[in-house]
């Protein structure tokens, strides 16, 4: 098995194209700002859970799951903030939020499995 058979990777590798699609709209002036932490924070998520299944050890998979999980925390409140600025609507949002509530659950459920590893 190899990061590409994961539901996790697979979710958050779609919410990037999600992201990109709406951040498109954001004025011009915020391509360097919000827009593109976005974009980052967003990425960052599948990149992550890649890393981690290229390492060799439990604590190191684990590692890279919680580094992911985080992003995903970074992206939420990076999509809150783009709605306080008007840039995004709140039905968008909350297609977004709960994208992102899956994939912290498959997230966590990696992140179980990996624990269980360590425990053995």
């Amino acid at each position: 098995m190899t990061f590409t058979d994961l539901d996790a990777w697979k979710e958050a590798r779609n919410l990037v194209k999600i992201v990109y699609t709406h951040t498109k709209l954001f004025p011009k002036e915020e391509v360097y700002g919000l827009q593109s932490q976005i974009r980052r924070s967003a990425i960052s998520v599948p990149s992550n859970i890649a890393e981690g299944c290229g390492r060799n050890h439990p604590k190191d998979i684990m590692r890279f799951y919680y580094i992911a999980r985080g992003s995903a925390y970074e992206l939420e409140t990076q999509l809150y903030l783009s709605l306080d600025l008007n840039f995004i609507n709140e039905e968008d949002l909350k297609m977004m939020l709960e994208k992102l509530r899956k994939i912290r659950i498959l997230l966590a459920g990696l992140i179980n499995y990996q624990n269980n590893q360590l425990n053995k």
